[in-house]
């Protein structure tokens, strides 16, 4: 009995098998046959109806993973040749800057993380920045040049003169350098290819002029009290710095005051940073990039309310108390703004390192060019105490009752200076006479 009915059901599945092969030739194309088992008691032809609806979702479902597949194929040819352009342009950039690896920017736009940036070169520039900066150096050099003048004037000495010569020939040259760039950029010369090499040669010889000067003017020395000096950061470099020869006392309170001229942008760059072991934002101010001035405490921030890269001398203070991080900030002897929560309760660390010029990612280096500090800087003063607004007056206008720092005065004997940073002949208040 059980033979009986096996045998027809593979007779009725072998009909289904030629039934639906018979099918399959309506297929465009390569075809498979498909085999179902159908019940003896149930209709063939509606089995087979009834069956061919999987099988064209089954086609349906088959073609659009396919179609998926090629655009999934198409997507990652894609992305590959854009993963070769960014290689070859960040191969050129590489080339281009000497093999220096940019550190990534910290939050805030404050400083860079140490070990990942170049320490030994200058920041790069473009020739229009380029001829800005030579310009602007090349301008200090003459007003010192003057001053050497007056100088030699009221002391009638043949060698100054003579060397005053010497070094005013020098500009002149450097001048017809910076107008001969300033064509081949208009013209568009095939000069410009050893643009690098051009501005290395003049860049040495800057720096070379500059030693000169500051030989000339330590001859003056003798005949000028020691505080009336300024610091001139003529170019964005990482090797231009002075560093203070004392460390500061643990304070609870303080005020900081100086003057400052200069016209650079993106940001004026880092007039003082102080460091300490462990923390090398103890003390900082700096204004980088498009950010406003901040003055930093153990890493914490305060934006200063200050406009002073106009070019002109402005005289700035700003007063912090360890008592709930109350501060204020004074431009030109007015008050400009304060706030609090600045690092509250903590004291000022002692045995730190103070630098002028630079901001140290590291206790004594890691500096950045880009936050260099450009133009010139006078009458650096530290209190351990918060000076009064009479007070911070006085020193903007240069009243003879005007305090020096008790911490840290503005002296050139307090100094050391490196990488081409010059001191020359400075009188506070000249200006505002």
């Amino acid at each position: 009995m059980w033979a009986t009915r096996s045998g027809f059901s593979w007779r009725l599945l072998l009909f289904s098998c030629v039934f639906l092969g018979s099918l399959s030739q309506d297929f465009v194309g390569q075809t498979q046959f498909i085999c179902t088992s159908v019940p003896k008691d149930v209709d063939i032809c509606a089995a087979t109806l009834q069956n061919s609806v999987p099988g064209e979702d089954l086609k349906t479902t088959v073609m659009q993973l396919r179609e998926t597949v090629l655009q999934q194929k198409e997507t990652i040819i894609n992305q590959k040749e854009t993963i070769r352009e960014l290689t070859s342009k960040l191969a050129r950039c590489e080339s281009q800057s000497g093999g220096v690896e940019p550190g990534d920017a910290r939050p805030g736009g404050r400083r860079k993380e140490a070990g990942t940036k170049n320490t030994m070169g200058d920041v790069s520039r473009g020739p229009a920045e380029t001829l800005t900066q030579l310009s602007q150096t090349l301008q200090s050099l003459k007003q010192r040049l003057e001053n050497l003048e007056q100088f030699s004037r009221s002391n009638n000495s043949v060698q100054t003169n003579s060397l005053k010569d010497l070094l005013q020939s020098k500009i002149d040259d450097l001048e017809k350098q910076v107008l001969s760039r300033v064509n081949s950029i208009e013209e568009g010369k095939p000069g410009l290819r050893n643009e690098t090499e051009q501005r290395g040669k003049v860049e040495s010889t800057l720096t070379s002029l500059h030693q000169r000067i500051t030989d000339l003017e330590k001859g003056q020395r003798e005949n000028r009290p020691l505080d009336k000096f300024q610091l001139t950061f003529p170019l964005r470099t990482n090797y231009m710095y002075a560093k203070v020869k004392k460390s500061l006392p643990e304070m609870y309170a303080l005020t900081v005051c100086m003057w400052l001229k200069s016209n650079a942008s993106p940001g004026v760059g880092t007039p003082f940073s102080y460091a300490v072991p462990g923390q090398a934002n103890e003390l900082v101010l700096i204004e980088w990039g498009n950010n406003p001035m901040e003055i930093l405490i153990n890493d914490k921030v305060a934006k200063l309310p200050f406009l002073i890269n106009d070019g002109k001398w402005h005289h700035i203070c700003v007063t912090w108390t360890t008592r709930d991080g109350v501060w204020e900030a004074y431009q030109d002897g007015v008050k400009r703004g304060g706030g609090e929560n600045l690092a509250p309760y903590h004291p000022i660390k002692p045995q730190g390192l103070l630098i002028l010029g630079q901001e140290q990612d590291t206790y004594g280096g890691g500096f950045d060019a880009t936050q260099a500090f450009v133009g010139d800087l006078a009458n650096f003063h530290i209190w351990d105490r918060k000076l009064s607004e009479g007070e911070i007056y006085n020193l903007a206008t240069c009243s003879s009752k005007a305090q020096v720092g008790n911490v840290f005065a503005w002296m050139e004997t307090s100094l050391d200076i490196y990488g081409g940073a010059s001191k020359w002949t400075f009188e506070a208040c000249r200006h505002l006479n």
